[in-house]
């Protein structure tokens, strides 16, 4: 029976999951990680490499077999060396009863003093507990087994980031590594699959997503409800509520209002999400649109449909914007058009400027039109920007005094019998079909790094040319969700009204 180091990464990522850390011990057969994994990979490994580049002499142990390895990575560190690759340590743990053998192999071993440095490289710049707790646990898990191996404590616990900085970890004995390899320890002994909640966006990335959310459809898990969060189906649970047509049929907003996470510090309720919540699961349960208000859009002849192309905060790369799209819609329709980021140093402020004069000229054609948008994610990014290099006419600011973000236009409209709210989704509901079917926005992004990677220019101007051509079809979706809303505050569309 074996623990491992990468087993706090099965819990936590892309979401933690006991059910996942369950089938993968059994060896349950997985999807290939999508492109943008791949992609990350390939990065870090890079990351990785660059990294142990600029070490000098280095002793490496990354082949061979385990048993071999632990006696190399002990006999390097009784000879002192400077550094060594992919040492491996292990040690034994009793867990209720069971001894379970503990294995770990950090990136490196680093001599400091009269004793070593364990770092890990990771491709991450956010090394919080909150943002990462599977790399805490396994440096923490690290020094304990270091300690363990040569009965010292290692010198410090240290991450070389995405940023190429070194973030250093607290170690304070390997405790809460330890209770959350207890905790791992005890899904992979049960004797049946634990109940795991699904989510949408928590399940989107995972590997055994083809198995588990395709079940859950089948016997219509609660989870499945809009709104309802994890805590909250795990407490149904246990109160015999298995189906969102039990939760339907029992339950009331009152007393779904007064359903308890058990967790929280000042006993957080459902409380006035329960009419929402029951509304979706009605939805769900009938197969039909339930009709909330008429769609708060405000008037005007025309509408500029507006999306974002972004990276999140990789390799020494601040987040950023690659691709910003505009088109108008309307009376006096417009081209497609969008400001680029180029691949030269000052490509992001450039893609910035560009698209402030794009949003100028649409204001001084159609003035003060709303600029629609899915989600805060364009709020957030233009914000961002204007702190990171300004807005020297205002132009940002405009845009933002007429951002209309139609996700909660659609909430508050009408409940749909959807799992989720996703552009995406809602698109395909409405019955809106996109001429390219495997895209989306890992897939974007992947697109993205391949364009920075290659120095071939015409394979660079094709990869664009395909996100360009995804971000187009991302403002037409918006148009005909948004249009399809409007249809909603129509007096003949035959609706069922929300009781």
């Amino acid at each position: 029976m074996r623990l491992a180091a990468s087993d706090f990464n099965t819990y936590h990522r892309p979401s933690r999951c006991e059910l996942r850390v369950y089938l993968r011990h059994r060896g349950e057969l997985e999807e290939e990680p999508g492109e943008y994994e791949a992609v990350l990979r390939r990065l870090g490994q890079r990351h990785e490499r660059q990294h142990l580049a600029s070490l000098g002499p280095v002793v490496m142990l990354d082949t061979g077999s385990r048993e071999e390895r632990e006696r190399l990575t002990r006999q390097a560190v009784t000879d002192e060396q400077e550094v060594v690759y992919q040492p491996a340590l292990s040690s034994a743990l009793e867990i209720d009863g069971q001894r379970w053998e503990v294995v770990g192999d950090p990136d490196l071993l680093i001599k400091w003093g009269k004793g070593y440095i364990i770092r890990d490289c990771k491709i991450s710049q956010r090394i919080t507990h909150r943002d990462h707790p599977e790399i805490h646990y396994q440096l923490e898990l690290y020094g304990w087994l270091y300690e363990r191996t040569f009965g010292e404590p290692p010198v410090a616990l240290e991450v070389y980031n995405g940023a190429g900085e070194i973030t250093q970890l607290a170690f304070k004995g390997g405790t809460r590594a330890l209770q959350e390899l207890e905790a791992i320890a005890r899904v992979k002994q049960a004797k049946h699959p634990p109940y795991t909640p699904v989510g949408w966006t928590k399940c989107q990335q995972c590997a055994f997503r083809y198995r588990c959310w395709p079940e859950a459809v089948e016997r219509k898990d609660v989870s499945l409800v809009y709104g309802l969060h994890q805590w909250m189906a795990l407490e149904l649970r246990k109160e015999g509520i298995e189906t969102y047509t039990e939760l339907v049929q029992q339950y009331s907003a009152e007393r779904l209002a007064r359903l308890t996470k058990p967790s929280a510090a000042h006993g957080g309720k459902v409380g006035k999400r329960a009419s929402s919540i029951l509304r979706m699961a009605r939805a769900l349960s009938t197969g039909e649109e339930i009709l909330i208000a008429p769609p708060e859009i405000p008037e005007h002849p025309n509408y500029v449909m507006f999306d974002l192309e972004g990276m999140p905060p990789q390799l020494q790369e601040p987040a950023k914007i690659y691709l910003w799209g505009l088109q108008v819609y309307g009376e006096r329709p417009g081209e497609f058009r969008c400001a680029l980021a180029d691949f030269g140093p000052e490509g992001d402020r450039n893609a910035w400027f560009e698209f402030l004069e794009q949003a100028r000229d649409i204001f001084e054609q159609h003035g003060d039109l709303p600029f629609v948008h899915w989600y805060s994610y364009e709020k957030t990014n233009i914000e961002m920007y204007l702190d990171r290099y300004g807005d020297p006419e205002g132009t940002a600011a405009r845009v933002l005094d007429n951002l209309l973000d139609l996700l909660p236009v659609t909430l508050e409209s009408v409940a749909l019998p959807l799992s989720s709210y996703s552009l995406k989704v809602v698109e395909r509901h409405i019955g809106y079909e996109r001429s390219l079917r495997e895209t989306g926005g890992d897939w974007a992004m992947a697109r993205y790094v391949e364009a920075v990677e290659t120095e071939d220019e015409t394979e660079r101007q094709a990869l664009m040319k395909m996100i360009i051509a995804y971000n187009r079809e991302d403002l037409e979706a918006m148009w005909g969700v948004m249009q399809w809303l409007k249809d909603r505050a129509a007096p003949a569309v035959p609706l069922r009204l929300v009781e």
